[in-house]
């Protein structure tokens, strides 16, 4: 080969790029995202993370926690990351100088199923103007879930209390009270961090090792493993555009299937086939004790809420689909005889609604009985605010 042909060669050989840039560069994002790996399942940043949102700043914050059946529809999303829930939602801003903070949690008729925001429970106190005798604004936020279980709004009570409530309201039903009933949404499952510490500080009836509790391997802690939650923290920041343009946070059905008013001859509850003498020990009323506790010399006001009472076929055995009479009237006479002993803020609001005013189960209402709710809490709220 000449002097020419061995300099061509050469050149031909410098200016063709071989396969060890490339593969360098694949080397080291591979390493560094495993690195990324180890270091996000030794640190468990995901409530951190949930912390960080665009709401209340680029967006304005939701009025109900995040919870949605068709996220396409919601714009919203169920998850379980509780920091990124309040995070998103309004109660997350500064509380004002002149304002009274309430916070109200409970089940899916305290989050408002069916309902517009301004049509729940919270959204008709804020209706009512109420104000404290020295000139402050009472507003209520609303922190209900679609969940039957009062661990569940104990949870979320501990979650909520740094934002300085000055009053907790918490409507409550007999079906949120089995002790078998507790720790079956993935919620609370999620979130054994949150749930063990409170069963240990107020000696709560349930078992810490509970087998459905999630506890995820380091492994599973990685980014790899928790890719599901960081996505749903991801879609919880992009329905924020959405929101902000719609208000729009649950999709409601054209027509609804209205509740039961016509039984079977049929009396059974949860685990009972027949009527039987519930025991204190049969229903988690020691988790409203919790609260109280937790809450110190925050008031909170403990509701039996109202439902739907029928007056169909076999209503002199059944007050509604949910409850037999049996199960219900014990249920009444424990929860009052316990909020005497401890000396709660109590109402008994059971049956003050009109039965056409609830919708598709008997503890939804329609946007009228809400606001008759709001009105029969008013006297309540006003006294425990100081007037």
């Amino acid at each position: 080969m000449s002097s020419l042909e061995e300099t061509l060669a050469g050149r031909r050989e410098k200016e063709t790029p071989g396969w060890a840039p490339p593969l360098r560069i694949v080397l080291k994002a591979a390493l560094l995202f495993l690195l990324l790996n180890l270091l996000f399942g030794w640190l468990n940043p995901l409530e951190t993370l949930g912390r960080l949102s665009l709401y209340n700043t680029l967006f304005p914050g939701r009025l109900r926690l995040p919870y949605g059946e068709l996220p396409s529809e919601d714009y919203n999303l169920t998850l379980n990351n509780i920091p990124a829930m309040l995070a998103s939602h309004v109660v997350a801003q500064p509380k004002a100088d002149d304002e009274f903070r309430i916070l109200v949690i409970g089940d899916s008729g305290t989050w408002g199923w069916l309902l517009e925001n301004e049509d729940t429970l919270a959204g008709q106190l804020n209706r009512l103007g109420l104000e404290t005798a020295d000139g402050r604004r009472i507003t209520a936020y609303n922190l209900g879930y679609p969940v039957l279980a009062v661990t569940k709004d104990l949870v979320l009570l501990d979650a909520a209390m740094p934002y300085e409530p000055d009053l907790i309201l918490w409507p409550v039903t007999l079906d949120s009270f089995p002790i078998e009933k507790q720790l079956t949404h993935p919620l609370l499952q999620n979130n054994p961090g949150r749930v063990r510490p409170l069963i240990a500080q107020y000696n709560l009836n349930l078992d810490p090792d509970d087998e459905r509790f999630v506890d995820p391997d380091f492994w599973q802690r990685t980014i790899t493993g928790r890719r599901r939650e960081l996505a749903d923290l991801l879609r919880l920041q992009g329905y924020g555009v959405s929101w902000a343009a719609t208000g729009i946070d649950q999709s409601r059905p054209d027509e609804i299937t209205l509740r039961r008013s016509d039984f079977d001859e049929d009396f059974s509850w949860q685990e009972f086939e027949a009527p039987a003498t519930l025991r204190p020990e049969d229903l988690s009323i020691e988790v409203l004790n919790a609260g109280v506790q937790m809450a110190g010399e925050i008031p909170v006001l403990i509701v039996n809420e109202p439902m739907f009472i029928s007056d169909g076929e076999n209503s002199d055995l059944r007050y509604n689909a949910f409850y037999p009479r049996w199960a219900y009237d014990q249920y009444r006479d424990l929860l009052a005889a316990n909020a005497t002993e401890e000396g709660w803020h109590y109402l008994d609001l059971w049956d003050q609604i009109p039965a056409q005013e609830f919708t598709d189960t008997p503890v939804h209402m329609s946007p009228v009985g809400t606001a008759q709710f709001a009105e029969l809490l008013q006297p309540a709220i006003l006294k425990l605010s100081g007037n």
